[in-house]
């Protein structure tokens, strides 16, 4: 893993996390439609820094700050969205529970100096991809001022199953010595 520190696609990374505030005011602000585009272009720049990090060799640095990019603007949204009462707060509460144990076990699992291996799971992708999608859908669903009941009561009740699919899994893999 390489030791540049300036690379574009730590660039490009590092606008995704600017853009989390960014997103957190137009939200607030009511902005849903420009949210939702922000919110595409932060999703499309993370598979822009990923192909540019598998072509020119990924960097210490780049493996620190892609998982936060990506965490800081999911649980931003979800925590923005339940507080002006888009999402339930019980959902937001869920997404950054689990993040925060996942985050808790690790710090806690380094301080005890036993070897942190950090691999995302299969369930851990999924549940991304279907956070990711009921960002989008909400984002966009109140942009346009349109409601699709079922549409959004499958997305939630996706997004709490591989939530704790994906604690229980992380939880089960630690347990075994992984």
């Amino acid at each position: 893993m390489g030791t540049a520190t300036f690379t574009v696609a730590n660039f490009v990374t590092f606008l995704r996390l600017c853009a989390v505030p960014v997103a957190v005011w137009l939200v607030l602000r009511g902005q849903y439609i420009a949210a939702f585009w922000l919110f595409l272009a932060a999703g499309l720049s993370d598979a822009v820094d990923g192909w540019l990090a598998r072509r020119h060799g990924p960097t210490r640095l780049g493996a620190i700050i892609d998982p936060v990019a990506d965490k800081a603007l999911l649980v931003s949204m979800f925590v923005t969205l339940a507080v002006v009462h888009v999402l339930p707060d019980w959902l937001a509460i869920l997404v950054v529970f689990r993040d925060v144990v996942i985050v808790g076990g690790v710090l806690a699992l380094s301080v005890l100096g036993q070897p942190v291996v950090i691999r995302p799971l299969a369930i851990s992708r999924l549940n991304t991809v279907i956070q990711i999608a009921m960002i989008a859908v909400t984002l966009l669903t109140m942009g346009l001022g349109v409601a699709w009941p079922i549409l959004d009561l499958v997305l939630l009740w996706t997004v709490v199953a591989s939530t704790l699919a994906s604690l229980g899994a992380y939880l089960w893999h630690t347990a075994r010595g992984r």
